[in-house]
């Protein structure tokens, strides 16, 4: 057998119906934006596989950090223990998260991420004797898998199952162009009832949503609304941090910081799992006290595990280089010509550019579903011709490793344009 059918004995894959999935194509090697199958198949990784490898697959840089560690302490736990490797992740990242960023607490992925947020903001007001049990989340958000992440998240299929088993959650509008006033006048509305302990959003773009887009200064107005209000505000830049979308972070576009920030994917430039969530000083304050029941008891394994933060202060360091920058000012200027090559095109409904992230919404006779027909053959043309993309629905995007050349890149854009004639 081959590797393949091997996996399909007894692999479960992530959002897959294996009834009527393809078999998985069994990946062998990686450098740089290419990937290799088990047939020696070449594909260009157009999406940086999930969004998490900024700086290429089989990076020595990363590669070399994490071997020098592994030789050093692999692994140590972090309760009642602390390493070089954490305090350095932590000082680095303050250096370059917004200033009033204070605290650190170190998980394993983006939901977890995201859920020690939405629990720091319920226990939060819990430890001061008030009851705000309520989040508020942006419609058709994505902020993970995990229970109160899940209950963040606004896309239906993702979720349906577990009505009645999730926190509240009450949901506004985002405020893409000409919903700012809808949105701004329903955040209103929730937070003079004072019921809600939080916030969360994902900064500029709502990525699992199709790469959707809104202005900075209009989060700008909801953050300091909350605040106004006494609502935490969330930012999950689990897919947005570390360089995506031009900046460090999508908050450095604000004038208005959030209280908490949630990290992960590029953290550790695709390597080790790990995820971090940070806070003011305000909210670590919360849980400082006399009272051991104030604490906030919540830990994992893997917690701050120092291969992984090995990994994330050389992803941090390649990250502030020089030709970083300019790879990510080059994948810019790239997607900002081939949008003004295809936006006019007639089945080109619209197409929005941040950083890297580029996306195009096809324009289809009705509405397409996440995982739908159209889709299907979008994702399967696009394998075909040796480029890994994850259409969402009806809508194309590309979110490359930084270092992706331009000829790789031009290559991602014919394939896009040919599916442009081809696949209906």
């Amino acid at each position: 057998m081959n590797l393949s059918e091997r996996d399909s004995q007894y692999n479960w894959h992530p959002y897959t119906q294996h009834k009527t999935a393809q078999s998985h194509i069994a990946i062998t090697k990686g450098e740089g934006a290419l990937l290799w199958d088990e047939n020696n198949n070449q594909y260009i990784d157009a999406i940086a596989s999930w969004w998490v490898n900024p700086f290429g697959h089989s990076n020595r840089f990363i590669a070399d950090a994490i071997y020098k560690q592994l030789t050093t302490l692999e692994h140590v736990l972090f309760g009642g223990f602390t390493h070089e490797p954490a305090v350095q992740v932590a000082e680095k990242l303050m250096e370059i998260l917004p200033n009033n960023q204070k605290k650190l607490f170190f998980s394993d992925n983006g939901s977890t991420a995201v859920e020690i947020a939405i629990k720091v903001a319920l226990q939060y007001f819990y430890n001061k004797g008030q009851k705000r049990t309520k989040i508020i989340a942006f419609e058709n958000a994505f902020h993970g898998d995990t229970f109160a992440a899940m209950a963040t998240s606004g896309i239906s299929f993702f979720t349906e199952a577990f009505q009645g088993s999730m926190i509240d959650v009450v949901r506004i509008p985002v405020p893409t162009k000409g919903n700012e006033k809808t949105s701004l006048e329903a955040l209103e509305k929730l937070v003079a009832t004072n019921d809600f302990a939080g916030f969360i959003f994902e900064p500029l773009v709502q990525g699992a949503a199709g790469m959707v887009m809104y202005e900075a200064s209009e989060l700008d107005k909801l953050i300091s609304l909350c605040q106004k209000h006494g609502v935490f505000t969330i930012a999950d830049e689990v897919m947005t941090g570390f360089g995506k979308t031009g900046k460090n972070f999508a908050c450095d576009y604000l004038k208005s910081q959030p209280d908490m920030m949630c990290l992960s994917k590029a953290l550790t430039g695709g390597t080790i799992p790990m995820a971090i969530t940070t806070f003011t000083q305000q909210i670590f304050e919360g849980f400082y006290d006399d009272d051991v029941n104030k604490a906030l008891f919540h830990g994992h394994t893997f917690t701050a595990n120092p291969t992984g933060c090995a990994a994330a202060l050389a992803s941090m360091q390649l990250l502030e280089s020089e030709a970083m920058h300019q790879n990510i000012q080059r994948v810019n200027k790239r997607h900002l010509a081939f949008q003004q090559k295809i936006e006019q095109h007639p089945r080109v409904k619209t197409t929005r550019v941040l950083g890297v992230i580029f996306a195009m919404e096809f324009k289809t006779d009705s509405a397409e579903s996440y995982y739908g027909n159209f889709r299907n053959k979008l994702y399967t043309f696009f394998i075909a011709n040796g480029i890994i993309l994850r259409p969402v629905g009806n809508i194309v995007y590309i979110l490359p490793p930084y270092i992706i050349s331009d000829d790789q890149l031009e290559k991602v854009y014919q394939a896009i344009e040919k599916a442009l004639e081809e696949v209906y």
